[in-house]
């Protein structure tokens, strides 16, 4: 991936992520559908949730690193918030993760290659044969490792909503679930800071979770 100038990188990744967020888009709608909640004020609040979560993932990231970017923990905390505030603005009491869950998990399966192509989010140096050369060394493509887990939790998520054998909300508990234990385990081969006990302030948060 060296091979590429940084601002090629974007250039191709940007598009990627714009795929990204149309694909969660019209998971969402195709949810809304399914469990009867096609309404104006539920595609109200996927915009609170799309624009909380892009707010979110850009503050946290500042806040966090010191520098622009963008966090998928920020996108989810601002975007949950988000849909919180404006589901109290509309009066609307029906759960409504479950449209969420799978939502979130094939943008980031998508957003991920993006980050795997832009080179943010990157591995430790590594030896392993599928690793790849970025950022002056042999690296886990931990990006791909984030992608297929949450390909993965996004094929379970469909698979348990045709099933119908959760009750509401039951899918968003799964998704939660699968993404801090996935997540806990990539960054074993994520390049970042140790805070504490051989373990990132990522992992010490999942835990905790």
């Amino acid at each position: 991936m060296d091979a590429l100038p940084e601002s090629t990188r974007w250039l191709i990744a940007a598009p990627i992520y714009a795929c990204a967020y149309g694909a969660a888009i019209l998971v969402f709608r195709w949810m809304a559908r399914r469990r009867g909640l096609d309404t104006s004020g539920v595609r109200t609040l996927m915009l609170a949730g799309l624009f909380g979560g892009l707010l979110g993932a850009n503050l946290i990231q500042v806040m966090a690193a010191g520098a622009p970017g963008k966090t998928i923990e920020g996108g989810i905390a601002g975007g949950f918030l988000a849909v919180i505030w404006m589901k109290r603005r509309l009066g609307i009491v029906r759960p409504v993760g479950d449209l969420f869950a799978p939502a979130i998990a094939l943008g980031e399966a998508i957003g991920r290659i993006g980050c795997f192509v832009g080179g943010c989010c990157y591995g430790k140096a590594a030896s392993a044969a599928w690793a790849v050369h970025d950022h002056d060394a042999l690296r886990h493509p931990t990006q791909l490792y984030s992608s297929g887990a949450a390909a993965l939790t996004f094929a379970l998520l469909v698979f348990l909503e045709r099933k119908r054998v959760l009750p509401e909300n039951g899918l968003l508990y799964v998704q939660i679930a699968l993404f801090c234990a996935f997540r806990f385990g990539i960054e074993f081969a994520r390049e970042g800071d140790v805070a504490a006990a051989g373990l990132t302030l990522a992992q010490i948060g999942r835990a905790h979770v």
